[in-house]
C-alpha cells in the first residue's frame, strides 16, 4: 500500500509564526500547517498513516534495537547469538538510557497530538472516527511495548510541553498500564473497520479483526502474568482482590480469538499439495513477495494469513536490513530441535518413528515440515551434508531467507512483509486460554492448532494422544507454540509470563548430536 510508506514529521503540526497573526483571514496554499491542516478527514487518514512506522518490522521503529534482538536470540531457543545476548544470558547492565522507552514515549505523544486536533475538527466526528481509532489501537501498542520491557510505566494521555508536571511523574503501577491499553484497544475495536471492507488501496492498515486479536494476545499476556508471577512483581506489591482478573481476561481472551477466527476470514497458508512446494509452505510464507519469490509463483496476494503485518516492497519499501545473511547466523538450539515431534504426533522420546543420530539426516526423518522448513530450508540431508562448523552447532536456519539468495534478492533487497500477528499466533491463544480458564481444553478447541501441525505433517493434538503417552496438555500446547512462532519474538516473553525463565535460560544451548560415520 503506497499510502503507508508516508511519514508524517511531528513538525507538520507547528502553527504559524508571528506573521501569521497579520493574515488570520488567510490560508498558506504552498506549506501545510494548523491553520490548513486537520480540516478535513484526508488530513487525519495521512497524519495517521504514519503510525504504521511505529509497526515492529525490518526497518525497527526502536533505534539500535536491531530485528534480530525480537527473534528469539536472547531465548532458551537459540544456541550461538549474533547480537545483543545480555539477557539470555542474565549479564544485564543497567543502561542511562533505553531506545524502546525514548522511541515509544516519542510515538505515544504522536498519536496524543491526533487526539488533541480532533478536538477542534469542524466536520462531523464520525468521518474521523475510524483514524482515531488507528491512534487509539496504536497507543495500546506501543504501551503493551513498554509493559513487557519495563513493567509499569508512566501514562500520559495528553500533549505535553517542556514544563510539564507530568515529565517528571512517578511511574503508573502495572494495572493502571494495563487497563490503559485494554480500554484504548475497546475504543479502537469500536471502530475500526472489518477486514472486508477495507480496500485494496488499504490493505494493512488496522482492522477491527486485528485489534480484537491483539487484545487477545495482551488479555493472555497479562492473565498468565498474574497468575504465574502474582502481584508482587509490581512496584506497589499487591494489587489486591480488585486485580483478581485472572478469569475475566481469560474469558474475553477467548471470545476476542473466537471472533476473528469465525469473521475475520483469514486461512492458514497451506500450499503443501503444490508440487512445485511440496510440504514447504512454512518454509516460503516467511519469504513471500512476487512471483519469483518462490518455485510455484505464489505472490502476497495468496497471503491471508497474516492479520497484522508490516508493509514491505522491493521498490516503495525495502526491507533494507541483511535480512537472509543473518537469519543463517541464528542457529537453534539442541533443545529446540528436541521439541519437534514426529509425525505421529509423539516427542522423540516416545515415538518409535524417531531415526536417532547415527547418521546426518536421521534425525529429520518422520518428523514435523518445520523442522525440515525452518532449520534446513526444506532441503532433506543427506550424510555428508552437515558439518559441525555450521554456526559452531551444526544447525542451519532458513525461515525469512529469501529463496535462492543471493540471485532473487541480495543481501538488503528482501522485502518480504513482516507478520506482527498472524492467524496461527490466534489459534495458539486461544487453545492455551482455554486451557488456562477451565484445566482442560476439548479436541474441537484444538482444532486451530491441528490445522497448523496438518500444514507440519503432524499428527493431531487429541486428548487421548496425550492419555495415552503420559504427555501434559499445557506442556504440548506450549511446545506448539515454540516451534510454531519460532523467530518471531515470542519466546522470551512467554517465558517471563509463564513464569519459567530463570529456570528455562539456565539450560545448555548445545547443538547438534555427533553419531556416525556421517559426521
Amino acid at each position: 500500500m503506497r499510502k503507508l510508506y508516508i511519514t508524517i514529521l511531528s513538525g507538520l503540526l507547528l502553527g504559524l509564526s508571528s506573521c501569521a497573526d497579520m493574515f488570520l483571514d488567510l490560508e498558506p496554499q504552498d506549506q501545510r500547517t494548523d491553520v490548513v491542516y486537520f480540516k478535513k478527514p484526508a488530513d487525519f487518514k495521512e497524519y495517521a498513516t504514519g503510525f504504521y512506522n511505529q509497526l515492529l518490522g525490518w526497518r525497527t521503529p526502536y533505534g539500535k534495537y536491531s530485528i534480530y534482538e525480537f527473534m528469539d536470540s536472547s531465548s532458551d531457543l537459540a544456541a550461538n547469538f549474533v547480537n545483543s545476548s545480555d539477557v539470555g544470558r542474565g549479564t544485564i547492565s543497567v543502561s542511562s538510557s533505553d531506545e524502546r522507552w525514548d522511541k515509544c514515549y516519542s510515538y505515544i505523544r504522536t498519536v496524543n497530538i491526533l487526539f488533541e486536533k480532533a478536538k477542534d475538527y469542524p466536520g462531523n466526528p464520525s468521518e474521523i472516527a475510524p483514524y482515531l481509532a488507528e491512534a487509539y489501537f496504536f497507543r495500546a501498542y506501543n504501551y503493551f511495548t513498554l509493559l513487557k520491557a519495563f513493567g509499569g510505566v508512566p501514562v500520559v494521555t495528553s500533549v505535553m510541553d517542556t514544563d510539564s508536571p507530568e515529565l517528571r511523574s512517578s511511574r503508573n503501577s502495572r494495572y493502571e498500564v494495563v487497563d490503559l491499553i485494554l480500554s484504548d484497544l475497546t475504543n479502537a475495536i469500536a471502530a475500526l473497520p472489518i477486514e472486508q471492507n477495507i480496500s485494496e488501496a488499504d490493505k494493512g492498515r488496522v482492522s477491527k479483526w486485528a485489534a480484537e486479536a491483539f487484545k487477545a494476545r495482551v488479555l493472555l499476556y497479562e492473565a498468565t502474568w498474574r497468575k504465574y508471577n502474582g502481584t508482587s512483581t509490581d512496584f506497589e506489591g499487591s494489587a489486591g482482590p480488585a486485580r483478581d482478573q485472572v478469569n475475566e481476561f481469560l474469558e474475553e481472551a477467548i471470545s476476542l480469538c473466537d471472533d476473528v477466527m469465525k469473521r475475520g476470514g483469514y486461512q492458514i497458508w497451506n500450499y503443501n499439495s503444490n508440487e512445485k512446494i511440496k510440504n514447504q509452505s512454512n518454509l516460503y510464507l516467511f519469504n513471500l513477495e512476487d512471483a519469483g519469490s518462490n518455485p510455484a509463483g505464489l505472490t502476497k496476494s495468496s497471503n491471508k494469513e497474516f492479520i497484522l503485518y508490516g508493509v514491505y516492497d522491493i521498490n516503495l519499501r525495502t526491507g533494507g536490513v541483511n535480512l537472509s545473511h543473518t537469519v543463517m547466523l541464528m542457529i537453534p538450539s539442541r533443545k529446540l530441535i528436541d521439541m519437534f515431534l514426529c509425525t505421529d504426533g509423539k516427542p522423540i522420546d516416545k515415538s518409535d518413528l524417531f531415526q536417532g543420530y547415527h547418521k546426518t539426516g536421521d534425525e529429520f526423518k518422520n518428523r514435523d515440515y518445520r523442522l525440515m522448513n525452518y532449520i534446513n530450508g526444506g532441503v532433506d540431508p543427506t550424510p555428508g551434508s552437515v558439518t559441525l562448523d555450521k554456526g559452531l552447532a551444526g544447525y542451519d536456519c532458513a525461515k525469512f531467507k529469501a529463496y535462492n539468495y543471493p540471485t532473487y534478492r541480495k543481501a538488503n533487497d528482501e522485502s518480504a512483509n513482516y507478520p506482527v500477528l498472524r492467524l496461527a499466533e490466534v489459534y495458539l491463544n486461544y487453545a492455551e486460554a482455554c486451557y488456562e480458564r477451565y484445566g482442560k481444553v476439548t479436541d474441537a478447541q484444538l482444532s486451530g492448532i491441528n490445522e497448523l501441525r496438518a500444514r507440519a505433517g503432524v499428527a493431531a493434538l487429541t486428548n487421548k494422544l496425550v492419555e495415552d503417552n503420559g504427555l501434559d496438555m499445557l506442556e504440548e500446547i506450549r511446545r506448539e507454540r515454540a516451534i510454531e512462532l519460532y523467530m518471531e519474538g515470542t519466546r522470551f516473553d512467554d517465558l517471563k509470563r509463564w513464569g519459567i525463565a530463570e529456570n528455562a535460560l539456565n539450560t545448555s544451548r548445545c547443538g547438534m548430536v555427533v553419531g556416525g560415520d556421517g559426521y
